[in-house]
């Protein structure tokens, strides 16, 4: 992690978590002064207490160290609300189905947003042999790529991996409509609406 927990976000956490100071001092084993001293920054808990302060909070060890709750309000399974996130270190790509505190390589991810695709980015889609054929006439040097399409429906989310040096296209199979997302390496996640009706 990047940064230690702050008083204020153990305060609004417990807050939250609709526990007294005594309360949470008691399922920690420590006194309530300790948590005043806390959250009024005149001492920090040990790391020994992170792990038991994050179940005492009902919450993951992330989600303390981030200072936000997660709810994922992604009830119904609508995969269009799906989130993405590209590791800078590793180039490592995750997707979550709904709000979440992601990490890798020690670092905390921010969702990607979408743009609409420039002119140097233009998504092409084709339909051929009852499949979507996506491409994008985009650089695939090894440094400068695309390094995912992803193609994504109310109930599915299918998504191509692509490498430098190959080709920036890929294959779904049509499920009507939805939403093609392209990732370049060096200008951010792209987004198209597609209406099967309008292509050839």
């Amino acid at each position: 992690m990047d940064h230690y927990i702050t008083g204020a976000t153990i305060r609004r956490l417990r807050e939250a978590a609709g526990l007294t100071q005594a309360e949470l001092a008691l399922r920690l084993c420590v006194s309530d002064k300790t948590i005043s001293k806390w959250e009024t920054a005149k001492g920090l808990p040990d790391i020994s207490l992170i792990e038991p302060l994050a179940n005492a909070l009902k919450i993951s060890v992330i989600e303390l160290f981030s200072g936000e709750c997660v709810t994922n309000a992604n009830r119904s399974c609508n995969m269009k609300r799906s989130r993405l996130y590209v590791c800078p270190i590793c180039g490592n790509v995750i997707h979550a189905a709904g709000g979440a505190v992601i990490s890798c390589c020690g670092v905390t991810l921010p969702p990607l947003e979408a743009e609409e695709p420039d002119e140097n980015h233009a998504i092409q889609v084709a339909r051929t042999d009852g499949d979507y054929y996506v491409t994008l006439r985009h650089p695939m040097s090894k440094t400068h790529y695309i390094s995912f399409i992803a193609f994504v429906t109310d109930s599915r989310f299918d998504m191509v991996k692509l490498y430098p040096e190959g080709s920036a296209e890929a294959r779904f199979f049509s499920h009507g409509r939805g939403e093609i997302y392209c990732y370049c390496n060096q200008h951010g996640l792209m987004k198209l609406t597609l209406d099967p009706r309008k292509l050839k």
